[in-house]
């Protein structure tokens, strides 16, 4: 799942929220649940359980935040059945505009790799859902 958007807001602020995993509760319709298991500054290494509902079941997630750079984030929470990255790279469009290309990607293990082709269109529409509310929570967040 790719998908890009306009943030209304500078760059270095669109990562600095976006890096708090936590704040997925306020952006992404798939998060019931995200809390911080560690404790300090949010840098690589940081991690979160997340809670998330696809296709009516729960399923929960330990995330890491692998890579934090000045234009780029990326999230990667595993479990028994999925590793799930969340790879997000960030472009200056002005002093007070940002551009945001999220890419989500799911790798399934075991048996349920075999479940792979019939949840695209499912993971597509949670991405659609994204991209409907991640840009106003930002806004919300730096009004």
């Amino acid at each position: 799942m790719r998908r890009s958007m306009l943030l209304s807001c500078p760059l270095d602020e669109a990562v600095a929220y976006l890096e708090d995993f936590g704040r997925t509760e306020e952006w992404d319709p798939g998060t019931v649940r995200c809390v911080r298991v560690d404790e300090g500054p949010v840098r690589p290494g940081s991690s979160w359980r997340n809670t998330s509902r696809f296709r009516g079941r729960t399923s929960e997630l330990l995330y890491r935040l692998e890579a934090r750079e000045p234009a780029r984030l990326m999230f990667v929470g595993k479990n028994k059945t999925v590793t799930a990255t969340d790879d997000m790279t960030f472009e200056a469009r002005s002093a007070t505009e940002t551009a945001l290309t999220y890419v989500g990607s799911l790798k399934f293990h075991g048996l349920a790799k075999l479940a792979t082709p019939f949840l695209r269109t499912e993971f597509e529409r949670l991405g659609d859902g994204v991209t409907e509310r991640l840009p106003a929570a930002v806004a919300k967040h730096y009004r």
